[in-house]
């Protein structure tokens, strides 16, 4: 018998007051998938992650999380999640290390002593993300790529079994999407299932599996990932923009 999904979701739906985001959703990430979502401004894809979570309730549909229905799933875990850029601080003197090792909480327990697997997960997560140098330093003294890169840290250090990133590389360097890259091929690699938004893969690419492409509230592809077309696929375009009124619709626009 096969292993089940991941994540499921059937025929869900997302509804805003009155308006539909998202409807008559179906997806389904299997063990070791690596699944990107994309889509343009607006399209509902990080709802579509948000809703996978209960983050946003459904209206309509089911989501399953390693075989068991959400609403009785308790094992969470086993999920790694990082939202939308924020500051790794939050405004609290914190170093790198302790908002690392704050990843562990959710698997140790908060009344269980540090141990020494704590401390060899926040050791290799801070390896994984190429921060170990950074460990004692302030979060508020990183860049916003660094700063990012921590809460990757802090999502690995719990050893979840699924990775959700939302929008993990937007507006970061490059040297730390390269980083990012990287740590999720080795995350992969150990086991990992990763389901990430992506504004633009760049070095992601290689290790993407899937692409769904989210269109108006529905799933208008899931395969092979699409290249961009038109002014999109030049190079020096810069993707980092609200589209123009009179720009077409396209799947690599910005969040």
């Amino acid at each position: 018998m096969s292993a089940p999904s991941v994540l499921a979701i059937d025929h869900g739906a997302v509804v805003y007051g009155e308006r539909p985001v998202l409807r008559d959703l179906n997806l389904y990430v299997a063990p070791g998938e690596v699944v990107a979502i994309l889509g343009a401004n607006g399209s509902g894809k990080s709802t579509l992650v948000r809703a996978a979570l209960g983050l946003v309730p459904l209206a309509a549909g089911e989501v399953t999380l390693f075989g068991v229905p959400r609403r009785r799933f308790r094992q969470w875990h086993r999920i790694g999640y990082v939202p939308q850029r924020l500051g790794a601080g939050g405004g609290v003197p914190a170093s790198v290390g302790e908002v690392v090792a704050s990843g562990r909480l959710a698997a140790r327990g908060f009344l269980r002593p540090r141990r020494s697997g704590d401390r060899r997960a926040v050791t290799d997560a801070l390896t994984a993300v190429g921060l170990t140098d950074r460990e004692h330093d302030p979060v508020a003294s990183l860049s916003g790529g660094q700063q990012q890169r921590t809460l990757i840290a802090r999502a690995l250090a719990g050893q979840p079994d699924l990775l959700v990133l939302d929008e993990p590389t937007a507006g970061v360097d490059a040297a730390s999407q390269e980083a990012f890259a990287r740590a999720l091929r080795d995350f992969v690699t150990g086991g990992g299932t990763v389901l990430l938004v992506a504004h633009e893969l760049g070095p992601l690419e290689p290790v993407i599996s899937r692409a769904v492409v989210v269109h108006d509230g529905v799933i208008a592809h899931d395969g092979a990932i699409p290249h961009p077309t038109g002014h999109h696929a030049d190079p020096h375009h810069d993707h980092v923009h609200p589209h123009e009124p009179q720009d077409p619709p396209s799947i690599w626009g910005s969040r």
